[in-house]
């Protein structure tokens, strides 16, 4: 069963999508583009930004042509014995959760490493948000995985933020701690009896409009940290529905984490460039 839409107006094809299939969410419509089920005019289409005209013809379909040949492919940064570093694209779940049965990127790695004969375990090092692009660190033995946490309060974190307006500071320090509402599943900034340290530092790299470009390093790993310390300040990040105003994709990307390897005490750095649409936001 599919979908078919004429295009009556031009324009591109997510504000498209989101006008004509009202009854869709957005992480539904998101998903199916990136899986190949949007054909315009017969042909697959997958970019956000894909221009429509007059009397074009929108097909949505159930799951994508193909798709029981091709599995999607992470893009892999780093991979040994141990350790593998993958760059995770916006809207994918890091591990799976227990209210959703959506992809997700331990299995779909799983599947894209492991062979006929051969099925390979791994251990997520880390999380990144749903909507957060960027490095995703996973470890093939429980024991690495414990070892490198170990070590977790002295690795860089930095991350590409894309917020709304411009910080009057150049660079700057937010200090306040934060405690998660677990009705609300959001981040608090402030004092209170039940709040943990957080801290995060940013500096400016260029605005554009009404729209700037932080480059953020975390001393502490809070969940949500980013997002809810830039909304306190008065820019949060752009596309952020929880902490600031909906858009079809977050302003947020994991661009460098930097370990000590375990066993050799070597510094492993892995990074992730920062993907199209993302720098798209600032245009």
């Amino acid at each position: 069963m599919s979908d078919r839409l004429k295009v009556k107006a031009s324009t591109t094809l997510i504000p498209f999508l989101v006008a004509q299939l009202q009854g869709w969410s957005r992480s539904t419509i998101k998903q199916r583009l990136k899986n190949g089920c949007v054909m315009v005019n017969g042909a697959q289409v997958t970019r956000h930004d894909h221009e429509l005209l007059v009397g074009d013809q929108v097909v949505i379909e159930a799951s994508a042509r193909g798709a029981t040949k091709l599995r999607p492919q992470l893009s892999i940064l780093f991979k040994d014995q141990d350790l593998i570093a993958i760059n995770k694209p916006a809207g994918l779940l890091s591990v799976s959760s227990r209210k959703d049965k959506e992809p997700h990127a331990l299995g779909m790695l799983r599947d894209q490493m492991s062979r006929r004969n051969q099925s390979i375990k791994l251990w997520p090092v880390h999380r990144i948000d749903r909507d957060t692009s960027g490095v995703l660190l996973f470890a093939t033995s429980r024991e690495m995985r414990e070892a490198v946490m170990k070590g977790w309060k002295d690795v860089e974190k930095t991350y590409l933020a894309i917020v709304e307006g411009c910080p009057q500071s150049a660079s700057g320090s937010i200090d306040q701690p934060l405690r998660l509402d677990p009705v609300i599943y959001q981040m608090h900034v402030g004092p209170h009896p039940d709040a943990k340290r957080a801290v995060t530092h940013f500096s400016k790299v260029r605005s554009v409009g009404q729209r700037t470009l932080l480059r953020v390093n975390l001393e502490t790993g809070r969940q949500h940290q980013i997002r809810a310390h830039l909304a306190w300040l008065g820019h949060p990040v752009l596309g952020d529905q929880r902490y600031g105003t909906p858009g079809m994709r977050m302003g947020l990307h994991a661009l460098r984490l930097s370990i000590t390897r375990p066993g050799t005490n070597k510094p492993l750095i892995f990074e992730a460039p920062a993907p199209t649409d993302f720098l798209a936001l600032l245009r």
